[in-house]
C-alpha cells in the first residue's frame, strides 16, 4: 500500500512539472527509433497525429500498406494497394490484446509515463505511455492502440522502440494521407492473405491442368508461348514461358498443387525444365518420339533413351521430384473414417534458388505424373519470387549449371525405358568441367521403385557416387516418416495389422510428399573431362515385377 501511495505522489509531481502548453496540442509528428540489446539498429517510424486521426509510417517496408488509427471510432484501419486494387481491414480497439497495468512511473523525453504490458503470441511487451496529452497513438498497430500515447515499448527485454523526437506542429494533408476511399473491405484472414501475397511475385505456369492417360490430344501449333501442350498419352504437360532475371539475394520457390481426378494410386511426379541449348533436346522426343533421343547402352543389353548428357544433348533439368498421394480429394467421400479429415489437395513447395540462373528468359517447363487413368490428376504450378532483405543481398554471381543424368522416364507412357541399368553395372557419364568453375557440387536426387515386398521401393539400398573411379559419396536413401502424411491418402489400403499402405517406409519417398536432393561437394575436381558413376545394387525381378531407380544429377558451381 505504501509503494502504491508513493507512486501516486511521484506521478502527481511529474504531471505538475509537465503541465505546459504542449499538453493541449492536438497535432504532432513523433519519430521513433529502434534498439536491439541496447544498440541502435537504424530505421525510423513516424506517427502523424491530427486530432482523432493518426497514421503510422515506416511499418511496412515491402508491402504497400498504410496503417491508420481513428480514435473517434476506436478502430484501426489497415489499407493495402496491390496491383491497382485497394483492400482495407478495419479492427476495433476492443479486439486487440488488452494491456495489463503495472506499478511504477517513468519519464520519457520529459513526459511522465505510466507502465503496462501485453502478451502477444508468447511475447512479453512492456509499454510506457501517457494519458496526459490530447494526442494519442502507438508506433505498432498491434500494441494497445487505444491506451493513450505510447512513447516506448520493449519486446522480450531486448528489442526497444522509443520516441526520439516530438514535433508539435500542423500535420500536412499529404503526411496524414487519410484515404478518400477504403476500397474493398476484407475480414482479417482475407486481408492477411493479400498482405503476404503482395510481398512477392508469383508466375503461374499451369492452372488446374489435367494430367491423365488415354484421352484424345489436340495440341496447339508447335513452339507457341504460354499455351499448354500434352504429351506422352497425356501424362506430361509442357509450356514455353518467359521468366524474369533473378536478382541478387532473391529466392525462388516452386509450388505444385495436386489432387486426384480419378486415379487412386501413388504415382511418380516430376517438375522439370528442358534445356534447348544443344542440337538435340528432350523437346524433340516429346514432339517426334523417343527415337529422337541419344541411346545409353547398358551391360544388361537394354537401351535407355536420353538419360545421360552427351556432346549434343542435355537431359531434362529436374526442379522437383514429388509423389502423388493415394487419391486425395477425388476419393475423400468414399473413405469415411471418424476423425480422419482428409486433405483437399497436396501442396509441394521447394526452394529451387540454386537452379534459378537456368530459369531465365524463354524456357520450357513441364510436369510429369505417371498414371494409366483417364481422369488422372489435376495440377497447378507456380514459381514464387521472394525479394532479398536490404543489407543481406549477395553480390551477383555467374553460375555454372549443367544437368548430367536423369533416369526418371518422363515418357514412360510413350515407351521410355525404366531406370534398370544398375542391374549389371553403374550408370556412367562423361562430364566436362570448364575452366574457371569453383565450388563445384552435384545436386543428386534418388528414389527407389518396385512395389512388392522384396522390391527396391521397400528395401534400403546403398547409393554410391564415384568420380574417376574414386568413391566420393555414399548413403542409404530411406524415409521412415510416411505415416505423418496419412490424411493426404484417403484411398490407401488398410492392412490387418492396422497400418495403411501409405504408412510404410520407402526408398526416399512417401505418398503425398516431395523428395529432397543431396548436394555432394566436388570442389577439388580440375577442369577437363571426368567420369561420373552412380552405383546401386538393383534388386532381382520376381515374375513380372521388377525394381528400378529414378536418379537425376545436376552439376552446380560458381563461374568466374
Amino acid at each position: 500500500m505504501k509503494t502504491y501511495l508513493f507512486s501516486l505522489v511521484l506521478l502527481f509531481i511529474s504531471t505538475t512539472i509537465f503541465a505546459q502548453k504542449n499538453t493541449q496540442a492536438t497535432e504532432a509528428v513523433i519519430t521513433y527509433g529502434s534498439r536491439s540489446n541496447g544498440k541502435d539498429v537504424g530505421g525510423e517510424k513516424k506517427l502523424f497525429i491530427k486530432g482523432n486521426q493518426a497514421r503510422i509510417s515506416g511499418q511496412e517496408r515491402q508491402a504497400k500498406q498504410e496503417q491508420f488509427l481513428q480514435f473517434a471510432e476506436a478502430a484501426t484501419y489497415q489499407v493495402l494497394n496491390s496491383n491497382g486494387t485497394t483492400y482495407t481491414f478495419k479492427k476495433p480497439f476492443s479486439e486487440y490484446v488488452s494491456a495489463e497495468l503495472i506499478a511504477g512511473i517513468d519519464t520519457i523525453m520529459g513526459i511522465p509515463c505510466k507502465k503496462a504490458k501485453v502478451f502477444i503470441r508468447s511475447n512479453t511487451i512492456e509499454i510506457w505511455y501517457t494519458n496526459d496529452l490530447k494526442i494519442k497513438g502507438t508506433p505498432d498497430l498491434t500494441i494497445a492502440p487505444g491506451i493513450g500515447l505510447i512513447l516506448k515499448t520493449i519486446r522480450n527485454g531486448n528489442t526497444e522502440t522509443y520516441a526520439k523526437k516530438i514535433d508539435y506542429r500542423k500535420v500536412k494533408a499529404d503526411e496524414l494521407a487519410w484515404p478518400k476511399q477504403w476500397g474493398t473491405l476484407l475480414d482479417e484472414a482475407a486481408y492477411q492473405r493479400q498482405i503476404i501475397e503482395s510481398r512477392y511475385q508469383t508466375i503461374n505456369i499451369f492452372n488446374k491442368e489435367k494430367i491423365s492417360f488415354g484421352n484424345k490430344i489436340e495440341n496447339p501449333v508447335a513452339d507457341q508461348s504460354n499455351v499448354t501442350y500434352h504429351f506422352s498419352a497425356g501424362t506430361v504437360i509442357l509450356k514455353k514461358v518467359k521468366l524474369p532475371a533473378v536478382q541478387p539475394g532473391q529466392s525462388v520457390f516452386a509450388e505444385l498443387i495436386q489432387n486426384s481426378n480419378g486415379d487412386a494410386y501413388d504415382r511418380t511426379g516430376s517438375v522439370f525444365m528442358i534445356p534447348v541449348d544443344k542440337s538435340v533436346s528432350f523437346l524433340n522426343a516429346l514432339q517426334n518420339g523417343i527415337q529422337a533421343l541419344p541411346v545409353y547402352n547398358a551391360r544388361n543389353g537394354k537401351k535407355y533413351q536420353g538419360v545421360t548428357a552427351t556432346d549434343n544433348y542435355l537431359p531434362p533439368l529436374e526442379l522437383m521430384r514429388f509423389f502423388t498421394s493415394f487419391g486425395v480429394k477425388h476419393f475423400n467421400a468414399q473413405a469415411k473414417i471418424k476423425g480422419y479429415n482428409w486433405a483437399d489437395s497436396v501442396i509441394y513447395k521447394q526452394d529451387i534458388t540454386v537452379l534459378a540462373p537456368r530459369l531465365q528468359g524463354e524456357v520450357w517447363i513441364g510436369v510429369f505424373i505417371g498414371n494409366y487413368d483417364k481422369g488422372g490428376h489435376t495440377a497447378s504450378l507456380n514459381l514464387n519470387y521472394y525479394p532479398g532483405y536490404e543489407g543481406e543481398k549477395e553480390k551477383e554471381k555467374k553460375s555454372f549449371i549443367m544437368p548430367v543424368f536423369n533416369t526418371t522416364n518422363l515418357m514412360e507412357m510413350a515407351g521410355q525405358e525404366y531406370g534398370t541399368m544398375f542391374e549389371k553395372d553403374s550408370l556412367t557419364v562423361t562430364i566436362d568441367v570448364p575452366q574457371g568453375v569453383k565450388n563445384l557440387r552435384l545436386r543428386y536426387l534418388t528414389t527407389g521403385h518396385g512395389g512388392w515386398g522384396k522390391g527396391d521401393e521397400f528395401v534400403p539400398k546403398m547409393n554410391e557416387i564415384f568420380v574417376d573411379g574414386k568413391r566420393v559419396y555414399h548413403f542409404i536413401p530411406w524415409r521412415e516418416d510416411c505415416a505423418t502424411y496419412r490424411f493426404s491418402n484417403p484411398s490407401s489400403g488398410n492392412f490387418g495389422n492396422g497400418l495403411s499402405s501409405s504408412d510404410l517406409s520407402r526408398s526416399n519417398w512417401c505418398p503425398g510428399t516431395l523428395t529432397l536432393p543431396v548436394e555432394i561437394p566436388l570442389e577439388n575436381l580440375s577442369p577437363g573431362k571426368h567420369t561420373l558413376q552412380v552405383a546401386i545394387p538393383l534388386g532381382k525381378p520376381e515374375g513380372t515385377s521388377f525394381s528400378s531407380w529414378n536418379v537425376s544429377g545436376v552439376l552446380i558451381g560458381d563461374q568466374e
